[in-house]
C-alpha cells in the first residue's frame, strides 16, 4: 500500500460493507441509475433484487442502457416489474425478451425513454433527477479516487446529482484516466468484489461484412480520426485498416478491434488536434485482452459520453471517419438503427451525434453500413419507407454502404439518392424498389 493510500484508508474502511447492507441503504420510490454493461455490478443488483423480492422496497425506477446477463437474472426479472420499473434507453435481449413476456399477457413493453446517448447525463441529473448510483469501479487510487474503468459514458453525470453513490470496486477493473473518476468522499457505501468482467466476443464475420469493410477501408486515408459502432461490419472495418497509418481514435465504444490497430501501430493518435497522442472513449466492451489493455494505459483516456459524443468537440478533430450499422435504410436515406417487426429492438444511441460531428470536420466522413438484405436474405434493408422511427434523417446521411457499394448522398436530390441506393440493394430487389413510389 503506497502512503497516498494509507491516508485515505480509515475513510475506505468505513464505508466498506456487504451488498445486502449496502442496498439496504436504497428507500422505496427511488430513482436507480446503474452502469452501463460492463459496469453493471452484480453483487449490488442481486442485494438489490433480494430486497424488492422480500417485499422491503417498491415504486423504484431504474433508469440505464444496454443491460447484461446479471440485470436480466435479478433487477430485471419479469417478476419485479412492479417494484423495479425497467426504464431503458437503449433495449438489448433482456428487454426484447420482457417485451415477448409482456406481449403474452396483453401487457405494456418495457419503458423506453427516446434519448440519443449524449444527452443522457443531463436527463439524469436534471429531468429525472436520480438519487442513486450503482455502478462498478477500478480500485482506488493514490489520490482518493475511483475510476470508472470500462464505463465513464452517463454513470460521472449521475455521479453528479445523486445522493446515494453505491460502488462495487472490482480488483479486474482497469484504471484508465481521463474525466472519470469519482472522489471518495461522494460515495455512500462500498462493496469489494474481485470477480472476472463480463467478456462480449466478437461475432465471426459473414462474407458481406468483409466485403464491406474492404469498401469502407478504401475510404479511408491515413491520419483519419476513427469512430467505430458495435458489430461485425465495425470490426471487419477494422481489420481492413491494417496497411493505414497515423489513425487516430475519438470513439464512444472502444472496441478490440480499434485495441489491434494501436497494438500494430496503425493507431498512434499522432494527427489528432484534440487529445492527441490518446485514444479517446466514453465505455468499452470486449474481451480479458481488451480489460488488460486499458488498464493504466496513458495512450487511451475515457470521458463522459456528453463529451465524447458532442458533436462540435468531435468535429474539432480533422478527418473523422464515422463509422455505424443500420438495420433499415429508405430511398431518401433516412436510417431507422432500433426498430425490428414492429418493435423496439435497440436504440439511438450515440449514431445521429457522430455522423453529425464527422459532417462538421474538415474532412469528415460519416459512413453508415448494413447488408443488403436480412431474415435470411428474404427482405431488402432498403425499402420504399422505412418500417419505424427515423434515428438518422435524410438531411444528415453522408455516405451508405453496403456489400454492393457506396453511394454519397451529399448533394443529390431525391430521385438520385432513390436510384444510388436502389443500386446498393440486392439485384433480386431493385425493380420492386425502382417501381415503389412514396
Amino acid at each position: 500500500m503506497t502512503r497516498a493510500i494509507a491516508r485515505h484508508r480509515p475513510a475506505y474502511r468505513s464505508r466498506v460493507t456487504s451488498a445486502a447492507d449496502a442496498a439496504a441503504l436504497i428507500p422505496s420510490v427511488a430513482r436507480i441509475a446503474i452502469g452501463l454493461g460492463v459496469a453493471q455490478p452484480s453483487a449490488l443488483l442481486t442485494a438489490l433484487a433480494d430486497r424488492a423480492r422480500a417485499g422491503e422496497v417498491d415504486g423504484n425506477r431504474l433508469y440505464y442502457l444496454l443491460s447484461f446477463a446479471s440485470a436480466g437474472a435479478t433487477v430485471l426479472a419479469p417478476d419485479l416489474g412492479d417494484r423495479i420499473r425497467p426504464m431503458s434507453f437503449f433495449h438489448g435481449a433482456n428487454e426484447r425478451a420482457l417485451d415477448r413476456i409482456a406481449a403474452a399477457d396483453g401487457l405494456d413493453p418495457v419503458d423506453l425513454i427516446p434519448a440519443a446517448f449524449r444527452s443522457v447525463p443531463q436527463l439524469l441529473r436534471d429531468a429525472i433527477g436520480v438519487d442513486t448510483l450503482l455502478t462498478t469501479v477500478a480500485p482506488m487510487d493514490g489520490e482518493g479516487r475511483f475510476s470508472l474503468g470500462t464505463n465513464t459514458d452517463y454513470a460521472l453525470g449521475a455521479a453528479e446529482r445523486a445522493e446515494r453513490i453505491i460502488l462495487e470496486v472490482n480488483s479486474n477493473m482497469p484504471r484508465v484516466g481521463g474525466n472519470c473518476h469519482i472522489p471518495l468522499e461522494r460515495v455512500s457505501a462500498i462493496v469489494e468484489v474481485d470477480t472476472p468482467l463480463v467478456e462480449v466476443p466478437s461475432v465471426p464475420p459473414r462474407p458481406e461484412d468483409l466485403a464491406i469493410g474492404a469498401i469502407i477501408a478504401g475510404l479511408a486515408r491515413d491520419g483519419d480520426c476513427l469512430q467505430m459502432g458495435i458489430g461485425a461490419v465495425p470490426d471487419a472495418v477494422c481489420a481492413a485498416l491494417a496497411g493505414h497509418r497515423h489513425l487516430g481514435i475519438h470513439t464512444e465504444l472502444m472496441t478490440p478491434g480499434l485495441m489491434r490497430l494501436m497494438q500494430s501501430g496503425v493507431v498512434d493518435n499522432s494527427r489528432k488536434a484534440i487529445h492527441a497522442g490518446q485514444s479517446v472513449f466514453t465505455f468499452a466492451m470486449g474481451g480479458a485482452d481488451l480489460y488488460r489493455f486499458l488498464d493504466a494505459n496513458a495512450q487511451v483516456a475515457a470521458y463522459p459520453v456528453d463529451y465524447t459524443n458532442d458533436p462540435s468537440v468531435i468535429g474539432r478533430n480533422l478527418n473523422v471517419l464515422s463509422v455505424n450499422a443500420t438495420l433499415e435504410i429508405d430511398i431518401h436515406g433516412a436510417c431507422n438503427s432500433e426498430w425490428i417487426g414492429g418493435h423496439q429492438y435497440s436504440g439511438a444511441g450515440g449514431q445521429l451525434d457522430f455522423v453529425r460531428g464527422a459532417g462538421v470536420s474538415p474532412g469528415g466522413r460519416s459512413i453508415i453500413a448494413c447488408h443488403a438484405t436480412g431474415a435470411g436474405g428474404t427482405v431488402s434493408r432498403i425499402v420504399p419507407r422505412l418500417s419505424g422511427p427515423v434515428t438518422v434523417p435524410r438531411n444528415d446521411v453522408h455516405m451508405i454502404v453496403t456489400e454492393y457499394g457506396c453511394a454519397d448522398l451529399r448533394g443529390l436530390s431525391l430521385a438520385e439518392r432513390r436510384r444510388a441506393l436502389i443500386g446498393l440493394a440486392h439485384p433480386r430487389f431493385r425493380d420492386a424498389l425502382a417501381a415503389a413510389r412514396r
